[in-house]
């Protein structure tokens, strides 16, 4: 699991993107509050958060011609296996993840040119 780096959203090669959204769900589903090494981080702010990176990948693919289903533009949606159900709130709600910095921004780069996708 990533969560790619927000600014990289809109340059994501389609498998990556696509990929991304699937992320996004699994997070928002059953895997909100899971421990995963790669997304920790996450689960220190607001689900808000993750809806709002959600959406930007949504619009990302719309803009290319995919279509996800329009059910997860709901905030409160969580997926086929828990339906409708209000997220914990608890935590920071910010306009972006703080560990999408420069650094995060560089081993996301190093990460896609492995993929030898850029």
């Amino acid at each position: 699991m990533r969560l790619w780096h927000v600014s990289l959203i809109k340059y994501l090669p389609r498998q990556q993107l696509l990929g991304q959204h699937r992320e996004c769900c699994a997070l928002r589903g059953k895997g909100w509050g899971k421990p995963h090494a790669t997304v920790n981080y996450v689960f220190k702010y607001s689900p808000s958060m993750l809806y709002q990176f959600h959406l930007l990948v949504m619009k990302e693919m719309e803009q290319r011609g995919y279509h996800a289903d329009k059910i997860w533009m709901d905030y409160h949606y969580r997926g086929k296996k828990l339906g409708y159900a209000d997220y914990n709130t608890m935590g920071k709600s910010l306009e972006k993840y703080p560990e999408h910095d420069t650094k995060y921004l560089t081993e996301c780069i190093d990460n896609l040119r492995e993929k030898r996708c850029c």
